[in-house]
C-alpha cells in the first residue's frame, strides 16, 4: 500500500493518536480551522464533525492510567455534549508551538495529569458550548438567554425549536472566542464524578491499539543499540566489518560517544548482529563502583555534621540532647527501575528540511526539543507524533534519550524512516533509577514517655541534580523533591505537628542516574516515617493509630483517611485468627492517602500472605470514581512488588539485573483484596491519583510484618531477608 505522510497521519488518527490539522489562523476567527477530515475546529479543545461526533483534544499522555478519558470528560461536562460520540486525539507540540501553546504543558508526571489542568480544559469546554448555542442563536434569530444545550443538542425553550451540534458547528468555529465563561458548580455535574468507561478500553480490546513498537512505516527499517554497559563510560572501538554482511544488515554506526547501533530490515536481525559486534568499553574509573560502595558513601552521610534542611521545628537536636529515652533507627531504600512493559523506542523520519519522530513519550514538548537538539533543525521543520504508552512511570517523562538516539541514526540515513527499539537487556540496564537512600531516624521521649523530639536524617541521591540542576542551584544546593511527604508546606507537606522536628539530607550522588520513579521519593520516606512512627509507639506504649492521631490535630484532612481504613479494616476489633494488621498513612501530590494492610506469616515468616488492603484517598474532586479504584488497586501491584522483590544492583559499576529473572513482579494470585475509600474532601486543591497510595503499600505491610512476627524490618526487599510473597 502505497501511504504518503499526510495520510498516514489522518487514518491512524484514532490507533496511534497522531493529529495533522489545516491550521489558517492562530485560534478561531472569521475563516475556519480545520481538522485533517474537513471538520471544523470550535476551539483548541474541541472540533465537531457533521455527524456529532465531537474530538476532543487532549496533550496529556495516556499510558493506562485512565486520564485521557477523565480530561474528556472535564470537556464534555461543560461541552454539555453526548458521550457516546466522544472521541479524542493528541495534538503536536509542533503545531501547539505555531498557536503560541494554546493547550499549555504537554507534560504527563507528577499525578498531575488531570490536577493542574481540570481548570483550563473545563474552560475550553464551556468556551466550545457557549459558541455552539450563539450559533444556533443567531440562525434563529433569537435571544441566546432563551437557548439551552444538552447531550449535543441545542433547544430554543420558548417554541422547542432543536438543533444539533454538527448542524451549527460550521458557523460556530467562525464566531470569535468568548474571553470569559462560567464553570458548573460542582453540584451540577452530570459526567464528573461518574464511573464512565474509558475511552481507550475498546482498541485495546480488539487489537486496533498502535504502540511504538507496533508502528510501521512504508520503507521503514529498525535499529537495535547498546550504550556503554558503565554509566559515563564510552565507545572505544569497534568491527563493523564483523556483521556488516550478516543477514538484513545495512548499516553499523556509532550514535555519539556512548553507543553503538546496527540497523536492519528487522529488528531481530539488528539485535542479533548487535550482539555479535565486538566493542571496546572505554568504561572510566566508574568500572570500579559497587552496590556496596555506594552504601559505604550514603552510611557516611548518616553522621554528616552538615545536611539541607526539609523541615524544622523548634530545636530537635537541643530536646534529643536532653531526652530522658532516645529510640533510634536506620533504614535503607535501593535503586529501582521503572520495567515498562514496552521497552523505549521511538520512530524517526529525518531530510535536510524536516525531521519527524513517532513516539510514545510522556512529555511531547520536552520530546520536541530533543528532536530539535539532536536534528539541527529549527521548530518548525520538526514535529513529534504521540503515540499511547505501554508503561511510562516516570521514565518516559524527562529522559529523551531514546529520542535522541532515533534521530541521531536517521540522520545517517536521510528519507528512510528508522525505528528504534531497546531490547529488554537494555532498557533494564540503561535505566533513570529510583534513587537509593538511607534514613537514620531518632526519637526522644521525656520522662513522662511523651514524645518530645525527632531527628531524619536522609543520606542519598539527588534527583534534581542530575536533571534539574538550575532549581539546586536556586535552592543553594538543595533538592526540595528528596522532602516528599516530610515536607514543611505544599503538595507532600508532612501528616505530623511536632514540638521539635529536623528533617534534612545530606546529598550523596553515585554514578548511576536516578529519575523519577512513580511516586519518587515519597516511597522511601513512607517507609523511614511511618514505620518508625510504629517503632516510637511501641516505645510510647500506645496504639499505632491512637499514637498517631495525637499528633493530627492540625492535620485534619491527613487525620480523615488513616481513621477511615482503620475503622473500614476493624482496627478497635481483634483480627481474625492468624492474622496481623499495619497502617500507614502520607500526603502526596495533594491527595491525603492511607492504607491499613491485613497479612498472615507461614514458615516462622520466611513466607508472607498479603490478604486484604484497604485504601483511603482524599483528592479534594473524584473526577472518576471506578478509575480511582483501578488506579488505588494496581498502584499496590506496583508497591508491593518493589516491596517484596524489586532492586537494582550495582557491580563493576554496572546494573546487575538484566531482566524478569532477576528483577520479579507479583503474580495475579498473590494480589492481595483491595477495598478502595474515596474521601472528596472538595476544596480549592485537586490532588493526584496515580501516585500517591503506592507509598502507603509498604509501611502498612511492613508495620503489619512486626505484629506477626516481633521482627522489624527496615531495609527492602524482603527478598534480602529470605521473605517471600505467597
Amino acid at each position: 500500500m502505497k501511504m504518503t505522510r499526510r495520510s498516514f497521519i489522518v487514518s491512524s488518527a484514532a490507533a496511534t493518536g497522531g493529529l495533522a490539522l489545516g491550521f489558517r489562523l492562530p485560534f478561531g476567527g472569521p475563516e475556519v480551522v480545520r481538522a485533517a477530515d474537513g471538520s471544523p475546529e470550535i476551539n483548541a479543545w474541541v472540533v465537531i464533525q457533521p455527524n456529532d461526533t465531537v474530538v476532543i483534544r487532549c496533550v496529556r499522555s495516556e499510558m493506562g492510567q485512565g486520564t485521557i478519558t477523565g480530561l474528556a470528560q472535564m470537556v464534555a461536562e461543560e461541552l454539555e455534549c453526548d458521550w457516546k460520540k466522544v472521541k479524542y486525539e493528541y495534538p503536536t507540540p509542533g503545531e501547539s508551538v505555531k498557536r503560541k501553546r494554546p493547550w499549555g504543558d504537554f507534560s504527563t508526571g507528577g499525578s498531575r495529569g488531570i490536577r493542574t489542568s481540570h481548570d483550563y480544559v473545563r474552560q475550553g469546554g464551556a468556551a466550545a458550548r457557549v459558541m455552539l448555542v450563539q450559533a444556533a442563536a443567531n440562525e434563529w434569530k433569537v435571544p441566546v438567554s432563551e437557548c439551552v444545550a444538552a447531550n449535543s443538542v441545542i433547544t430554543h425553550k420558548p417554541t422547542g425549536r432543536k438543533t444539533t451540534y454538527g448542524k451549527v458547528a460550521e458557523a460556530a468555529a467562525r464566531l470569535e472566542q468568548p474571553k470569559n465563561v462560567t464553570l458548573k458548580d460542582p453540584k451540577d455535574w452530570k459526567l464528573i464524578g461518574k464511573p464512565i468507561k474509558r475511552l481507550d478500553t475498546a482498541d485495546k480490546v480488539n487489537g486496533r491499539q498502535v504502540y511504538g513498537f507496533d508502528l510501521k512505516l512504508p520503507g521503514m527499517v529498525n535499529a537495535a543499540i547498546k550504550e556503554s554497559p558503565v554509566f559515563g563510560g564510552k565507545v572505544k572501538s569497534f568491527d563493523a566489518a564483523a556483521v556488516s554482511s550478516m543477514r538484513g544488515v545495512k548499516k553499523v554506526m556509532q550514535v555519539g560517544d556512548t553507543a553503538v547501533a546496527v540497523v536492519a530490515d528487522h529488528w531481530w536481525n539488528a539485535k542479533t548482529a548487535l550482539e555479535k559486534l565486538p566493542i571496546v568499553w572505554d568504561e572510566g574509573p566508574n568500572a570500579k563502583v559497587s552496590s556496596e560502595s555506594i552504601a559505604e558513601m550514603l552510611k557516611a552521610g548518616l553522621d554528616a555534621e552538615q545536611g539541607f534542611v526539609g523541615n524544622q521545628a523548634g530545636n530537635a537536636k537541643q530536646a534529643l540532647a536532653g531526652a530522658a529515652k532516645k529510640v533510634e533507627a536506620v533504614y535503607s531504600y535501593p535503586y529501582q527501575n521503572h520495567v515498562c512493559m514496552e521497552p523505549m523506542n521511538a520512530t524517526a523520519r529525518y531530510t535536510a528540511d524536516k525531521c519527524e519522530v513517532w513516539v510514545p513519550t510522556q512529555d511531547g514538548e520536552a520530546s520536541f526539543a530533543a528532536v530539535l537538539a539532536a536534528s539541527g533543525l529549527p521548530a518548525d521543520k520538526c514535529d513529534v507524533y504521540k503515540i499511547n504508552l505501554g508503561g511510562g512511570f516516570g521514565r518516559r517523562g524527562a529522559f529523551q534519550d531514546y529520542v535522541t538516539q532515533a534521530v541521531m541514526i536517521a540522520k545517517e540515513m536521510p528519507g528512510t524512516p528508522v525505528k528504534l527499539l531497546w531490547s529488554r537487556e537494555e532498557d533494564m540496564v540503561q535505566g533513570r533509577y529510583h534513587p537509593v537512600m538511607q534514613c537514620k531516624m531518632v526519637g526522644g521521649f521525656d520522662a513522662n514517655n511523651n514524645l518530645t523530639s525527632l531527628h531524619m536524617r536522609l543520606s542519598g541521591q539527588s534527583i534534581l541534580a542530575s536533571v534539574r540542576p538550575a532549581i539546586v542551584e536556586q535552592q543553594k544546593g538543595r533538592d526540595p523533591l528528596t522532602f516528599q511527604g516530610v515536607f514543611d508546606s505544599g503538595e507532600h507537606s508532612f501528616g505530623y505537628t511536632m514540638p521539635n522536628l529536623l528533617i534534612d539530607h545530606a546529598m550523596r550522588n553515585p554514578h548511576v542516574p536516578p529519575g523519577f520513579w512513580r511516586g519518587v521519593n515519597i516511597n522511601q520516606n513512607a517507609v523511614f516515617i511511618e514505620s518508625f512512627m510504629d517503632e516510637l509507639a511501641e516505645a510510647a506504649g500506645k496504639d499505632p493509630v491512637a499514637f498517631r492521631l495525637q499528633f493530627m490535630k492540625e492535620h485534619p484532612r491527613n487525620a480523615k483517611v488513616l481513621q477511615a481504613v482503620a475503622d473500614k479494616i476493624g482496627w478497635t476489633k481483634p483480627a481474625p485468627k492468624g492474622r496481623f494488621r499495619g497502617v500507614a498513612q502520607m500526603k502526596a501530590f495533594n491527595s491525603f492517602v492511607a492504607a491499613a494492610a491485613e497479612i498472615s506469616v507461614q514458615d516462622g515468616g520466611k513466607k508472607v500472605k498479603v490478604h486484604r488492603i484497604v485504601a483511603a484517598t482524599d483528592p479534594g474532586y473524584a473526577v472518576n470514581p471506578a478509575q480511582i479504584e483501578r488506579q488505588v488497586s494496581g498502584s499496590f501491584v506496583y508497591g508491593l512488588s518493589a516491596l517484596f522483590m524489586q532492586e537494582c544492583t550495582v557491580k563493576d559499576g554496572r546494573i546487575v539485573e538484566t531482566n524478569f529473572h532477576q528483577y520479579d513482579s507479583m503474580r495475579i494470585a498473590q494480589m492481595p483484596r483491595v477495598e478502595t475509600i474515596i474521601v472528596q474532601g472538595g476544596g480549592d486543591t485537586w490532588g493526584g491519583i496515580g501516585e500517591p497510595t503506592i507509598c502507603v503499600a509498604a509501611p502498612a505491610v511492613l508495620n503489619a510484618y512486626y505484629k506477626a512476627t516481633g521482627k522489624r524490618i527496615r531495609s527492602v526487599p524482603l527478598k534480602n531477608h529470605g521473605i517471600t510473597m505467597v
